[in-house]
């Protein structure tokens, strides 16, 4: 696998009430900084999307943001970030931020954030790409998505090869192992869920 130059995060537009998640984010966009990774995220300046890019920022990194017109227009763009894309749709947003992107990783979010997960999982299930995707599951907070897939594999409706398709960790420093590691030699996290 080449060296992961540019990390797609997906993550809410909102706080959330866990008071963790907004550091976590913050110290995500540092350590993306650190890392000389460029953050490629839905360009907002609100919620965990806005404290990971500031996280970037802050320390001397590259943001790379993609918006569409609408949300740009209610003001929620990210104006103090390294590039701001406005674009005329959400199906533009989420295809321009994947075609940026080396890797995806998943933050706590809503209902967004799992729609651009279960987007990218299905497309590497058709053979449409093969980049990583890594659900940080802070605090537990993915255990129920893990959980809904264990089912719908159960139940016939996918294959236990989709677990292959990411992994789910609980560490920023767990994820950044998995993104160093050479991809043949990747084990999914998935089995241990946490």
């Amino acid at each position: 696998m080449s060296p992961i130059t540019s990390l797609c995060v997906y993550c809410g537009s909102s706080r959330g009430v866990n008071p963790d998640f907004i550091p976590l984010a913050r110290e995500l966009g540092r350590e993306l900084a650190t890392r000389n990774i460029r953050l490629v995220y839905g360009g907002g300046r609100v919620g965990l999307m806005g404290a990971c890019a500031d996280g970037v920022m802050a320390h001397g990194g590259r943001v790379f943001g993609v918006i569409p017109q609408h949300l740009q227009d209610r003001e929620v763009g990210h104006s103090g970030i390294s590039e701001l894309k406005v674009v005329d749709n959400m199906h533009t947003r989420k295809r321009m931020m994947f075609d940026h992107s080396d890797a995806f990783c998943v933050l706590p979010g809503g209902l967004g954030t799992l729609e651009e997960f279960f987007e990218v999982v299905t497309w590497r299930q058709l053979g449409m790409h093969d980049k990583p995707i890594i659900v940080l599951n802070a605090g537990g907070y993915w255990d129920n998505l893990v959980g809904m897939i264990d089912r719908i594999v159960d139940d016939g409706f996918a294959q236990p090869s989709v677990r292959q398709y990411f992994s789910v960790v609980n560490s920023i420093g767990r994820l950044f192992d998995l993104l160093a590691a050479p991809a043949e030699t990747q084990e999914p996290d998935f089995p241990d869920r946490i």
